[in-house]
């Protein structure tokens, strides 16, 4: 069943619909709502969503025209409320860019509108991040902080760890090794106002005010398989500019098993000799 909803700054376009998930969710007051985009992550998207479901209250998701059973699987879960079904795929570089923040964009608003909230949560399907996410959040005072980054490692396969992910397990923990390169994401911020997406954003949205950086997150964008890694590739090889994205991914390209990081670092277990190794980087 398709709704139509006023989705405050940015609008609908005509190849967008929004699709009714747990209508029960909808209209409803709640403390922690998860926000994603995703195209063809029927693979991991029922681990996805049954792992986050144990945190959040509802979930919104932007599927960016998917050609395998990703809005099924949505559409089947019961955490997921309301799901943006985009049937046009944007290929050109820059549109790809700017959708980044459109997207999510489009998704804040429709929150706000239809799921008030205290806390929203912006993940991709390839994250878990680990701990106790929502007790962290509702142990937050007001005067502590408005937003939270994550620290994200970057999982690997190595020359004795590299069978395909398949969906009959966990993604979390699924791999032994990470690198030690640190992402600090902002994934988790307060209902203000004051944030929003604007069309340059991309993943992290402006105005979220004081912002601490706590909790770790493991992705797995790097590791799912061998054929994904290559798929991985050839999408920024396309999609992305050359000499921000396009350079490193083709030169990555067959080098999907590893013995050190991506950038020439030792990989080490999960836990406390990672995190005491960790190399901050503002990219993959």
């Amino acid at each position: 069943m398709v709704i139509a909803t006023d989705t405050g700054s940015w609008q609908l376009r005509d190849s967008e619909q929004i699709i009714k998930g747990n209508e029960g969710l909808v209209g409803r007051k709640h403390f922690l709502i998860g926000v994603t985009r995703i195209r063809n992550e029927a693979l991991i998207l029922r681990d996805c969503l049954d792992y986050l479901g144990k945190h959040v209250d509802a979930i919104v998701a932007y599927d960016d025209a998917s050609t395998d059973r990703t809005v099924d699987i949505l559409r089947e879960h019961p955490k997921v409320a309301l799901i943006v079904a985009n049937g046009a795929w944007e290929e050109d570089i820059k549109a790809r860019r700017l959708a980044e923040g459109r997207h999510r964009g489009l998704l804040l608003d429709i929150a706000r509108t239809q799921l008030p909230h205290d806390w929203m949560l912006c993940f991709d399907p390839d994250e878990r991040v680990t701990g106790d996410l929502r007790g962290f959040v509702a142990g937050l005072r007001a005067d502590e902080g408005d937003a939270v980054r994550v620290q994200l490692f970057d999982a690997y396969m190595t020359p004795e760890d590299f069978e395909p992910y398949r969906p009959v397990r966990e993604l979390l923990d699924f791999r032994r090794f990470y690198g030690p390169e640190q992402r600090d994401i902002l994934m988790l911020w307060r209902n203000r106002p004051e944030v929003v997406f604007g069309a340059e954003h991309g993943r992290e949205p402006g105005g979220t005010g004081r912002v601490l950086t706590e909790l770790y997150c493991q992705h797995y964008g790097k590791s799912l398989s061998i054929d994904h890694w290559e798929e991985t590739c050839d999408y920024y090889i396309r999609h992305f500019p050359f000499e921000t994205y396009g350079k490193k991914w083709t030169e990555r390209k067959g080098q999907a098993i590893h013995t050190e990081s991506d950038f020439k670092r030792p990989l080490y277990e999960w836990g406390d000799k990672l995190f005491a190794n960790a190399v901050k980087i503002d990219r993959a």
